[in-house]
């Protein structure tokens, strides 16, 4: 296929975007002073910033583009996964946002030396640092890959705009430019739903009453058999398992969205934060499932607009390419970059917190505030140019099937750490070998299901999570009980 000219509005658009997003973190650069500015914005963020940062940050560039596609090809099942995010905060709020607080941790991995050993909070820290790595090179990789078909822009310039640039703005501006080009760029995905779905409605025949009721004619909402218990296909019940398991883990677990509960400068606002991300993830995936059925009902008005053979993985940006109004389509490329950014950044300064404070803190254990800003800017760096290099590597690699093993993957190692945090805060007999061995255990038994059974990959969270807890209790039980310094304060309840 032929990739369409963006034209001068176009790129105007894009390239103020980016030369704002640059500002940003040029205006914050001023305020970092020491690594506790750069990890924790000195507690300066009001709570609603940090909830568009948390949706922001949850939401990449291939979400943005895979709903719409799903919605196109499929049905409005996914959406209630979405709503998990929404599901979890109750257990949040109680449990682990007063620990996460009191604690006042950079890292959150370093609950689990204090509660366990080092062994488990290096094995949580790396493994969050090694997950984020790939996951900055897989973002930057499948936006490349979806904007190459449709734009004449080459790879490496995609790449270029997207990681390099992103690695400038947090190199300067830390946590707290991340956060605040994350508002943003979270302000501008929501946009960009709305604007996509108001166009698409004026362009079909018969607007937004057709839409809804061609989709409802050809059971693409919630078809009934979607609605089944299934060990191998994603029917809701299965989808409502996975992504509560799987936003537990990112709630609870993952240092790039409890990093936000210790950037504001009270607990009240840390809840008005999650309330905040709340509100957004109720509202807005309705409209990315909203334009998969407005694109379906104008392609199947118009099926000579689309090229023969397509793939519509695609289906989104090559409406905004070949459809959308000069300017607009700049704006809604724009949102996608947006959208690829904050995920990235956010994985940068959460690396970069992670290292300094599990691995070169403990190493230099009296080095100054000054030095370890050094290095936290240093691995903002390194941790960017890795992901870079191994985007630029699968795209010239012409990798495929990525995206499936991604996930995968976040089942290996979300469920391992979801039950580690669990096991640590709700069962007061656990002790460190417990958690090894749990550990140990899930791993061996999410490989094991991923090899030799059918079971859908959303379960591999549920498995790994609970085999975690389980083990952990039983190995603990055989063993001395921990001392009272690794579960007063710790632990829930006396």
């Amino acid at each position: 296929m032929e990739a369409h000219s963006l034209g001068t509005l176009n790129y105007i658009a894009l390239i103020v975007y980016l030369v704002a997003i640059m500002a940003v973190g040029i205006y914050f650069a001023k305020r970092q002073k020491s690594a506790d500015d750069y990890f924790k914005a000195g507690g300066r963020i009001p709570g609603w910033a940090a909830g568009i940062s948390v949706f922001a940050t949850t939401l990449s560039s291939i979400t943005f583009m895979s709903i719409p596609a799903k919605a196109y090809t499929g049905d409005w099942t996914f959406l209630v996964g979405q709503y998990m995010a929404i599901a979890v905060l109750p257990v949040v709020f109680w449990f682990y946002i007063p620990f996460f607080r009191r604690l006042n941790l950079t890292s959150v991995y370093e609950y689990l030396e204090r509660r366990f050993d080092v062994k488990m909070r290096l094995f949580g820290s790396i493994s969050f640092m090694l997950f984020h790595v790939g996951r900055i090179s897989i973002i930057i990789y499948l936006t490349a890959l979806a904007l190459m078909p449709f734009v004449d822009i080459s790879p490496l310039s995609i790449v270029f705009l997207i990681g390099v640039l992103c690695i400038v703005y947090t190199f300067l501006g830390g946590i707290e430019g991340v956060i605040w080009t994350d508002v943003i760029q979270g302000i501008m995905l929501s946009a960009a739903a709305i604007l996509i779905f108001v166009i698409i409605c004026f362009n079909v025949n018969g607007g937004i009453g057709e839409i809804f009721s061609f989709t409802a004619a050809h059971d693409k909402y919630f078809p009934a058999d979607k609605f089944a218990w299934s060990w191998t296909d994603s029917t809701v019940p299965v989808l409502c398992v996975g992504f509560f398991f799987a936003a537990l883990q990112q709630f609870t677990a993952s240092q790039d969205v409890v990093q936000r509960y210790i950037v504001t400068d009270n607990i009240e606002e840390t809840k008005k934060a999650l309330i905040t991300n709340a509100k957004l993830v109720a509202c807005v995936p309705v409209f990315f499932f909203a334009v998969g059925s407005a694109l379906f009902v104008y392609y199947s008005q118009h099926p000579d607009y689309l090229p023969e053979n397509f793939n519509t993985g695609g289906i989104l940006p090559f409406y905004v390419i070949s459809q959308m109004p000069a300017g607009v389509a700049g704006i809604i490329i724009a949102a996608i970059f947006a959208a690829s950014q904050s995920s990235i950044s956010s994985s940068l300064n959460s690396i970069s917190a992670c290292f300094t404070s599990d691995i070169y803190e403990k190493i230099n254990a009296n080095s100054s505030p000054e030095q370890t800003l050094k290095v936290g800017r240093l691995l903002t760096v390194v941790s960017g140019v890795l992901g870079v290099c191994a985007s630029t590597y699968l795209i010239y690699a012409n990798e495929s099937e990525i995206w499936d093993a991604f996930n995968s993957l976040l089942g290996l190692m979300g469920g391992p750490m979801t039950g580690l945090f669990m096991l640590g805060i709700f069962v007061k007999r656990a002790n460190s070998i417990g958690a090894l061995f749990g550990v140990i255990a899930s791993v061996i038994v999410v490989i094991g299901l991923r090899q030799f059974t059918d079971l859908n990959f959303f379960f591999y969270g549920v498995f790994g999570t609970l085999v975690v807890v389980a083990v952990g209790l039983l190995v603990s039980l055989m063993g001395e009980k921990p001392r009272a310094k690794q579960t007063v304060a710790l632990t829930v309840g006396r």
